[in-house]
């Protein structure tokens, strides 16, 4: 590639998102990954696109509902441009409702999300119907909402390579230095690299681990339930997830919290209880301090940006992260919540 307009440093789901959104805008874009697509925390299983409850409505929440309802269109046109599918489907979630407030507030919550919502998905709490896939509820109530939606990583990274190599983008693994205006997308290691340069914490690595099993329910809703999403993915498997773990001596180890997780899943739903183990995964995600997505210009670096801190929510903000990326980069037009700045994070 002569001449590049864009190099996105980092392999992950924003790194890749970001590189495709800018590729089908015509840009010249050239992907670098020391370590390998998807090597980090976004080569995981679980695929959760959960969205936050619908209340006390802020940029982030918004910023996410945007992502959401985009979503489907976003990654049919990743499919089409590649032939490659990502397994994303809006498939819903139940959650069971354990006591008389948590009843009291789900409901409040109905007409909130009409609104939050904007008529685009809904929030309900339907009785229990003794269904092999539902968890048990206290209250023999459950919260259903039509927002939530699943994709397979995985499957979502290779469906975005294919995607870019149609597209024209050059992809390098390995040692490579950037040419042009360039994104910093690198997980971690760019939150460590963002605190070390401005002498402030703006970001750590949180370990997760989770597990996938050959469970097909690949046409039913996920379930949160007890802390855990359990996720039925397109290939008729089935994800479990995950720990949150702020110390740890090997970042990719498993070890017998999977085993707990395992557990509690097959307590909550038996259905499960005959399902074998068939991938069991470790990686660190990256937070920001604010807990909310770090994006925009990189202070101080000219034609530098930043796209990170994705944490638990990153496959599901990817799409709209993207785009405004895109904006900013590509055409100056900046969309990014204050609160999601470098700056905001330094605070």
């Amino acid at each position: 590639m002569a001449r590049v307009d864009l190099t996105v440093m980092g392999g992950g789901i924003f790194g890749l998102s970001c590189a495709w959104e800018a590729t089908r805008r015509g840009a010249r874009v050239r992907l670098i990954d020391r370590y390998g697509i998807g090597a980090g925390s976004s080569g995981g299983v679980v695929g959760a696109l959960a969205p936050h409850v619908p209340e006390n409505w802020n940029a982030k929440k918004q910023f996410q509902l945007e992502s959401l309802l985009m979503a489907g269109s976003w990654w049919s046109a990743v499919a089409d441009a590649g032939g490659t599918d990502a397994g994303y489907l809006r498939s819903g979630r139940i959650q069971p409702v354990p006591d008389d407030r948590a009843l009291a507030n789900a409901r409040a919550r109905i007409a909130e999300s009409k609104t939050l919502w904007q008529g685009q998905a809904e929030w309900s709490v339907v009785p229990s119907s003794g269904a092999d896939w539902e968890p048990a509820s206290p209250t023999g109530w459950l919260v259903h909402d039509t927002l939530s939606a699943r994709i397979s990583p995985r499957r979502a990274a290779t469906a975005l390579v294919a995607a870019l190599k149609a597209g024209g983008a050059e992809i390098l693994i390995g040692d490579a230095q950037p040419q042009g205006p360039t994104l910093w997308a690198t997980g971690q290691d760019g939150l460590l690299d963002l605190s070390a340069t401005f002498g402030k914490p703006v970001g750590q690595g949180v370990k997760g681990q989770a597990l996938l099993l050959d469970h097909d329910a690949r046409d039913l809703p996920q379930v949160f339930v007890d802390g855990l999403h359990i996720v039925p993915h397109a290939d008729g498997t089935t994800a479990i997830g995950s720990t949150s773990e702020n110390q740890w001596s090997d970042p990719s180890a498993t070890d017998g919290q999977l085993d707990d997780l395992l557990a509690r899943a097959r307590a909550a739903l038996p259905v499960l209880r005959g399902s074998r183990v068939i991938d069991r995964w470790a990686g660190v995600r990256p937070r920001a301090r604010s807990r909310a997505p770090v994006l925009g210009r990189w202070p101080g670096r000219p034609d530098n940006y930043v796209a990170n801190g994705g944490f638990k929510i990153g496959f599901g903000i990817a799409p709209k992260v993207a785009v405004a990326m895109a904006d900013l980069i590509l055409d100056g037009r900046d969309t990014i919540p204050d609160g999601f700045s470098v700056e905001s994070n330094l605070r």
